[in-house]
């Protein structure tokens, strides 16, 4: 049984993915790449494409989010960034900053990247925010009879974040898988194992699992990231419960770099899933 499992958030999708990585798509937008990096010299495009049924109003900024060590991204403010952090808003450039999409209309946004003289060897990382402009609503509602009260309308604002990484100098990076096991959440089980990154930028891949004996892996899940500003994460992969119960026993654990830029192996390893 093979399951193919990509990590993003709910209504602000962080995707960690690569610069030819798949489109990404929240609400009714769907955003391609859904990783962006630059070598600190030639900028790129980000194409944004309103698959919905009506037209809509996006706004595209920059923020700045930083891993944890269970793997999520928390948003710092700017006045909290450090200066790695203040670096990269500093060099990358886009346009436009906010575009109306008819329906099925893709739209590019250019982006660019300024390295000034005598900055740092490193990885500096910002996240482009495409977030939904939602439209404006009447106060009231001219065929509705006016009653006293208060009435509160919620209406979800979506967003999808990419990463957007400029790499200065000489930079590499290693990664090792720890032991594995299936553990409950809140959400129900979960396929885990911790990752440690080593150098000096991020390690971006995908985690295949396979069984020795079997032909097809039981699990694949694309878009796993580690960023410099931590050294070791956690992995954890939500699973149906017929297939916690298949991945506990010997496995073989892959991650490799994804399969636009060769699909190298980064690691690998036998792990006895308990």
């Amino acid at each position: 049984m093979l399951r193919f499992l990509k990590g993003f958030g709910l209504f602000s999708a962080a995707v960690l993915g690569a610069a030819a990585s798949p489109a990404n798509a929240a609400g009714d937008l769907l955003v391609a790449p859904t990783r962006v990096v630059l070598d600190g010299s030639r900028g790129t495009e980000v194409v944004l494409n309103n698959i919905g049924s009506a037209p809509a109003t996006y706004r595209i900024s920059l923020e700045i989010k930083r891993m944890t060590a269970l793997g999520g991204l928390d948003e710092i403010e700017e006045a909290d960034a450090n200066a790695a952090e203040k670096a990269a808003l500093a060099m990358i450039s886009f346009n436009p900053r906010r575009v109306t999409l008819p329906p099925n209309q893709p739209q590019v946004i250019r982006v660019g990247v300024r390295v000034p003289e005598g900055t740092p060897a490193g990885e500096y990382r910002a996240h482009m925010l495409f977030r939904a402009v939602p439209d404006a609503a009447p106060a009231t509602d001219p065929a509705k009879p006016v009653t006293s009260g208060v009435s509160i309308a919620l209406t979800p604002i979506y967003g999808i974040t990419i990463p957007v990484i400029v790499r200065v100098g000489e930079l590499g990076a290693s990664a090792q898988i720890g032991e594995a096991r299936v553990e409950e959440t809140v959400d129900g089980p979960a396929f885990a194992f911790d990752l440690t990154r080593s150098g000096n930028r991020s390690v971006y891949g995908d985690i295949e699992v396979t069984r020795p004996g079997l032909a097809e892996p039981l699990l694949l899940a694309r878009g796993i990231a580690v960023y410099p500003e931590v050294g070791q994460r956690k992995v954890s992969l939500r699973v149906p419960a017929e297939l916690a119960a298949q991945l506990k026993g010997p496995v073989k654990i892959r991650y490799s770099e994804d399969r636009e830029v060769g699909g190298g192996t980064i690691d690998e390893a036998d792990r006895v899933v308990k």
